[in-house]
């Protein structure tokens, strides 16, 4: 949280509270900023900034209950503050009681943006954050949420998939996580009311698959809206570290121990960026000022602040008594339900990701991640390149890039990268060091084209067959924002070198350039593909 918040100069914070008086309270990075001050500042950190928190923390009660500024998100951030002053010490206690006066006197119908009337209504997540707000604020005192809470939940549960997944429109993968991680808050502050069972049996249904979900990277899985920011895996964080503490509870420390597991890479993962100079929010190293790969509503000042939060919440439900354990190396795939379409692999050090029905705002279908442990996740691929994303690519010309299969057509190749093309999952299984995945596609065309995946300790093996010339698209990573990497092409290998690490390609076909560009949140990409007639094998 500290590291979070380094990144935050002092006179950036100054410039920021000085906009905000001027321009009124609209959004929850400012109190999300101003909690967090708090929360370390009552762990002994950051006690320079006192007075400055202070005073923005006068302002955030005082104005929280008068105006509609995203006080969904910000009234339980504004409570864990004083929660953690009361407890830790820190300021004086009139100062924390004229801020708990202040939020008593919240209104909902003033206080909130959104939030259900009845258990029918169809609203999403700022529902749970606003239910979770007036929880909180009924934990230290200062309201009655019960029936408020209630009302509020069942309107989230509606969500659910057969897999407890919460589907958020076009289903991304972070607001999938998010309100699992709100569930998991309000459990752990000791909600028993009329949907526990629900809420519990969700959390567990959901929370195995969401293991498994997890890269050998720590990264949560790319797709949709708001992902590859830092906050990411802080959500991950939540949801693992709430599960761990039920499997302690039920003794099963082993399972208890991989949910640790997947904590430690989570947190491994957000340290790696926190590390790099200077801090960015998002996972690439454009200038801040750029907004590159980011959603317009995904701005610094919101969105660096909300890894902090996140992690104070996973801390806060964090059990220390269990340790985490070394990884399991089992080999394994994982196929989601319809509504998530995606396809995991994991084997030898490596993990694969297949989105069979991606969302064209932000991704390519096909296979978007190919991680190996240790190693920079964006040196194959981390997420997809889309020809017209929603986020900012600096870019003129855009194309869809994945790992994916294609054929010859006119002097050309058609590779399955968007919903023009089918994907059935006709195999997948894992067996001994090896995880297998056998995909067919339907082209727009009526061609078919199969492909084999077989994943171990040597890396991914891939093999398309099909009528007269097959293809299978190799995405190159070239430029991070910072640094360009170094590629090397030959008629039957090609390779990427960067950070240390090289990312090698090898073909009993042969390699093309497909004179592309494309960029996703990470960098800018170029698109090869390796040809051959019939059958075709790629290493």
């Amino acid at each position: 949280m500290d590291k979070t918040l380094s990144a935050y100069t002092e006179e950036h914070i100054v410039r920021y509270f000085d906009d905000v008086k001027r321009d009124g309270l609209k959004e929850h990075g400012f109190p999300r900023l101003t909690a967090n001050m708090g929360i370390l500042i009552a762990h002994g950190y950051r006690e320079e900034l006192k007075p400055l928190f202070i005073e923005m923390m006068d302002f955030c009660c005082e104005n929280v209950p008068c105006v509609k500024a995203a006080n969904d998100f910000s009234v339980k951030e504004l409570i864990f503050c004083i929660m953690a002053l009361e407890e830790k010490g820190g300021v004086d206690k009139s100062k924390t009681d004229y801020w708990r006066a202040c939020l008593k006197t919240i209104e909902v119908q003033r206080c909130y943006n959104v939030y259900a009337k009845t258990p029918t209504d169809k609203v999403y997540n700022w529902a749970l954050f606003t239910a979770v707000s007036e929880y909180m604020r009924q934990y230290i005192g200062l309201c009655d949420a019960t029936e408020f809470v209630d009302l509020q939940i069942p309107t989230q549960l509606q969500w659910l998939d057969e897999n407890c997944m919460y589907k958020d429109p076009n289903n991304p993968i972070v607001y999938d996580l998010v309100p699992r991680g709100l569930f998991a808050v309000l459990l752990h502050f000791g909600y028993k009311g009329r949907f526990f069972d629900e809420i519990d049996g969700c959390l567990k249904k959901a929370g195995l698959p969401t293991l498994k979900m997890q890269s050998v990277s720590g990264e949560i899985p790319y797709g949709g809206r708001s992902n590859q920011f830092l906050h990411n895996e802080a959500h991950f964080a939540v949801v693992a570290e709430y599960e761990a503490k039920r499997y302690g509870k039920e003794g099963d420390f082993a399972l208890a121990s991989a949910f640790k597991t997947g904590v430690k890479k989570a947190l491994s993962n957000i340290e790696m960026w926190l590390e790099k100079r200077p801090i960015r929010h998002i996972k690439n190293r454009f200038p801040t000022e750029t907004m590159y790969g980011c959603e317009n509503y995904a701005y610094f000042d919101k969105y660096m602040i909300t890894t902090a939060s996140f992690l104070y919440a996973a801390y806060l439900i964090c059990d220390d008594s269990i340790e985490a354990a070394e990884e399991d190396s089992a080999p394994y795939t994982l196929m989601l339900s319809k509504d998530f379409h995606k396809v995991f692999m994991k084997a030898g050090g490596y993990f694969l990701e297949m989105d069979t029905e991606a969302d064209p705002h932000y991704d390519a279908s096909g296979v978007g991640r190919l991680h190996k442990a240790e190693a920079p996740t964006t040196i194959c691929m981390s997420v997809p390149c889309a020809a017209d994303p929603s986020i900012v690519i600096d870019l003129e010309k855009k194309a869809n890039i994945s790992l994916c299969a294609g054929y010859g057509c006119d002097e050309s190749y058609v590779f399955a990268t968007d919903k023009k093309t089918g994907y059935e999952v006709i195999d997948h299984r894992s067996d001994g060091r090896l995880a297998y995945l056998k995909v067919k596609n339907v082209f727009e065309s009526g061609k078919t084209v199969f492909t084999d995946y077989g994943l171990d300790e040597n890396g991914l093996k891939v093999t398309v067959t099909g009528e007269n010339e097959v293809a299978y698209m190799l995405p190159v990573f070239e430029y991070d924002g910072e640094k360009y990497t170094n590629v090397t092409v030959s008629e039957n290998k090609l390779t990427v070198e960067y950070e240390g690490y090289v990312c090698v390609y090898k073909t009993d076909g042969l390699i093309a350039d497909l004179n592309a560009k494309g960029g996703n949140r990470n960098g800018h990409y170029r698109a090869f593909c390796a040809k051959g007639s019939e059958k075709l094998t790629v290493k």
